[in-house]
């Protein structure tokens, strides 16, 4: 099979690398593709040296599937490029995600939805990605009404310049910027651009991709997303409205049983959710599970999930695992 790995040089491009081999994606020929200035030099994939490509050297060679993690411009541009020549693209920027005609996939949930015929799949945001999989099975049982998410977001979603800017601001060294403001020992409440109804475009994404990949207009989502000094994955404090009343044990239960789902729900041994312990898994953590007593069927729980991995990397590998165990890459 031929895979290429657009942007296979940048942060979730070399964690694709990373998850491609320890899943051993059948890979009969790779295909790295960086920017121009990047093509010729070399590239490491399962202790081989590979040359990077150019984006039409790769469209050129037909590769079967392209997994997509160069920004949105590029996707926008490349993608159907790609698709014409019959390659699965996934794509993980958000150039696609809201595109009617576009798939917006997250395995567990939707796989189903794919057919041979969608060459071109959207990644969700990464925020979403976690989300979805702990409402999906809740919603099944007890139907949501209302969703409240406040994120905790790692620099990494940022990228390499952000990590370095923390890094820098940590050890003393003035460098280039990534946010607008220190992000080291602070909280900035502004991810992505603003949008007029005052909200960032990264909390409209978690509102509308949840309702498309739930396939559920009605339910109402509001989001607040907060980009802090961490690294190792992103945290959400998760407020859940249902029309029917839950008992909180048949919560566990559910959550126990769902697929990519850890329950870490011991407080009487500290043990819950953290980027400490979600860095590097591909797992969605959940816990700190409890009833609010403010209203009637109304859950709050804390998530996180490593950024790189489920909410990026791992998700576009698996949607890709599907295509293959259900025949539609050949």
């Amino acid at each position: 099979m031929k895979v290429a790995v657009v942007g296979a040089t940048g942060l979730v491009g070399s964690v694709m690398l990373k998850v491609l081999t320890e899943k051993n994606f059948p890979v009969t020929e790779f295909i790295p593709v960086a920017s121009d200035k990047s093509a010729g030099k070399k590239i490491l994939f399962k202790d081989e040296e590979y040359t990077l490509h150019t984006m039409q050297q790769a469209v050129d060679a037909k590769p079967d599937v392209a997994l997509f993690s160069a920004g949105g411009s590029v996707s926008l541009e490349w993608a159907p490029k790609f698709a014409e020549v019959g390659c699965f693209v996934i794509d993980n920027s958000s150039a696609w995600r809201m595109d009617e005609t576009k798939k917006l996939v997250v395995p567990e949930v939707n796989a189903h939805v794919l057919t041979s015929n969608d060459k071109i799949i959207a990644n969700p945001n990464c925020s979403t990605i976690q989300m979805v999989l702990v409402l999906n099975p809740l919603n099944a049982k007890y139907k949501i009404k209302r969703v409240v998410v406040s994120t905790y977001q790692s620099v990494t979603g940022t990228g390499v310049k952000a990590v370095q800017q923390m890094e820098n601001e940590r050890n003393g060294i003035v460098g280039e910027m990534a946010y607008k403001y220190q992000i080291d020992k602070n909280a900035i409440p502004q991810i992505d651009v603003f949008l007029e109804n005052g909200y960032t475009k990264e909390e409209m994404k978690m509102v509308k991709e949840t309702k498309k990949i739930m396939g559920d207009d009605s339910i109402k989502v509001t989001a607040t997303c907060v980009r802090i000094p961490t690294t190792g994955g992103h945290s959400e404090s998760v407020n859940i409205e249902f029309e029917k009343d839950f008992d909180l044990q048949e919560v566990y239960d559910i959550l126990t049983k769902t697929s990519g789902v850890v329950l870490q729900n011991n407080i009487a041994e500290f043990e819950y959710p953290m980027p400490l312990f979600a860095d590097g898994k591909d797992e969605v953590f959940v816990g700190r599970i409890r009833r609010d007593e403010s209203q009637p069927n109304t859950l709050n729980l804390w998530i996180v999930a490593d950024n790189l991995r489920k909410g990026a990397a791992t998700n576009t590998v698996q949607i890709a695992e599907y295509l293959v165990a259900k025949g539609l890459i050949k």
